[in-house]
Parts: C-alpha cells; structure tokens; sequence
C-alpha cells in the first residue's frame, strides 16, 4: 500500500509519531518542544519519502546527508539545520532502541557550522541605570523595579519570571523555587536588593492591583498586570523596552534574555564557580554556560584597548 501524494508512508508516519509520544510521556518534554521536533520531523520524513523510504528500516546515512542539504537549499540557517540534526539523532536512537533500525546511519554526518556569536550583554553600569529607570513612585514601578532585580540577580528566563508563582517564593530562606525547561525544578537565591524589592511589591503594590482581578479567584502569579492577571511575556517586554528608552539606552540592545546574560557574565567576573553558575541559570549542559567565559575575556580585552597606555583607544 502506498501512500497517498504528501502523506507520509504509513510505517514512517507512525514511527514519528512514537518517537513524539515518547518525548512527550518518557522524557518528559515541554509541549513547545515537541511540537517543534514534529515539524523537523515532519520535513525529515517527507524528504524520506521522496527518496522512496517506505519504513523507519530503510533509513540510511545518505538519506540524512540529503535531507540536511535540502535545508540549506531552501536557505535555513546553520542555526535551524543544526537543530534539525538533534531532532534527527534523536529519532534515530528511538529507532534503535525499538528495534526498528538495525545501524547507526548518522557516522560520519557533521553538524552544521554555526559562526559563534557572543550573546548581548549590557555593562554593569547600564544595567544599574536601567534598575534606576524603574525606582519610580507608584505601584506598577514597584513591579517592574521588582521583576528586573529578579532577571538581574537571579538569572531567570523570562517564562519563568512572568511565570513564578506565590508559592515558589520562600524570602525567609531567600531562595525561588523554579520551574525551568522540561519541567526541571531548581532552587535559585535571592540576593538582598531582589527580596528587598520583591516585599515591597508584595506588601505595598501587589494586593491592591490582585483586587482589579475579573476572576473571584483571581492570579497566583507574583507578578500581575495593571488589570490584576498575571504579567505576560508581551507586556513584560513592552514595559522593558520603555524602561530602555527612559534609562537612555538603546531600547534593541535590552532584552529580559540581556539581563540574564548579564546576571552569568557579572558572576564570571566576580569569580563565581562555572558548575554553581550552571546550576543557577538551570542549564542542562555545562558547555551552554562556558560561553559566558568567552564574554567575560571580550570584555577584558575591551577595556585594555580603551585604557591601557598600550590599547588601540589611546593610540595618537
């Protein structure tokens, strides 16, 4: 039986789908994630079966290298064609392991190369003129004075940020109980001027807008609109980009993933441990947080050519 034009082949169509359930119910998976492994999925299977692969057990190694070329055809980046690669390996370990493929048809494929780009950061003066911006009278500066000490001072994404609720906070302890990426659940501390800010939401600004809420119920989130629901990732970014233009700064250059790159880069250079760095931000492989170390000496090398005697600003 052969499938219908642009079906998959029947054995390939279910083969995808068992590997998406089981990143779904065995690896415990964010939704986003596996829809987005779908897609690669879904672009990986029809270039199968244009090769004519009617089964998982016909995969071979050229039948990866084609597809990949076909991704740079179409012009994806070597960003998007390195992570349709992952979803790939990934797909095949499944078949192997369910007996379904018989060898490793990904010896010999290189992933895509990727021009290294050092993430934005924003230098720790900038970053205190930003927290200024928001140290404002009224309730909503009390907020976002609050949920920026909390990106800058303990590296939070910003879905966790918008995110967090009541019941992560423990300020005896001075530690967020966080959610993170595939459901991984880790504690983050609290420095001083973070709690500081965070009490002060939570006692003089939070109740009163938690009132406006239309729900008897209304939000557990810490964070709340003006409306009294909880924060989005939109408003937040909205209200980011005005503290930007109010703090002077470039409002492109801003960005809640900024400040987390901030809050890594700072505790580099102050000589925080790699592995607590690590745990902190909830990267799942150290190699994600090394790169921060390579920030940290461009930074260095950036402040010898503009004040040593010796440095290309000071040359006549």
């Amino acid at each position: 039986m052969t499938a219908a034009a642009g079906e998959a082949p029947p054995g390939l169509a279910a083969a995808r789908a068992g590997f998406l359930e089981a990143c779904a119910l065995e690896r415990g998976l964010s939704p986003r994630t596996v829809e987005a492994y779908g897609r690669d999925l879904e672009r990986f299977v029809e270039c199968l079966a244009r090769e004519g692969v009617g089964d998982a057990g016909g995969v071979r190694r050229d039948h990866v290298s084609a597809f990949l070329a076909s991704l740079e055809r179409q012009g994806l980046s070597a960003r998007s064609r390195a992570r349709a690669l992952v979803t790939v390996r990934g797909f095949v370990k499944h078949l192997q392991a369910t007996g379904a493929l018989r060898h490793d048809v990904l010896v010999g494929v290189e992933t895509p190369r990727q021009p290294k780009r050092l993430p934005r950061i924003l230098r720790p003066d900038e970053t205190e003129t930003l927290l200024a911006a928001a140290a404002q009278d009224g309730v909503l500066a009390l907020r976002d004075r609050a949920m920026l000490e909390l990106l800058y001072g303990s590296g939070l994404r910003v879905s966790e940020l918008v995110g967090l609720p009541l019941g992560g906070l423990d300020l005896r302890r001075g530690v967020l109980n966080v959610v993170g990426k595939g459901g991984r659940a880790r504690l983050v501390p609290l420095g001083e001027p973070a709690r500081e800010a965070l009490e002060a939401w939570l006692t003089e600004g939070r109740p009163g807008l938690a009132r406006r809420a239309r729900t008897v119920r209304g939000s557990d989130a810490v964070f709340l609109t003006a409306r009294g629901g909880g924060m989005t990732r939109q408003n937040f970014f909205a209200r980011l980009k005005d503290l930007a233009r109010r703090a002077g700064l470039p409002p492109e250059r801003v960005s809640p993933h900024v400040l987390r790159h901030a809050f890594a880069t700072d505790l580099l250079e102050g000589g925080a441990d790699l592995r607590a760095v690590q745990a902190m931000l909830g990267h799942a492989d150290l190699a994600t947080t090394q790169i921060y170390t390579h920030v940290s000496r461009a930074r260095l090398r950036d402040t010898v050519e503009r004040h040593h005697p010796r440095g290309a600003g000071r040359r006549a």
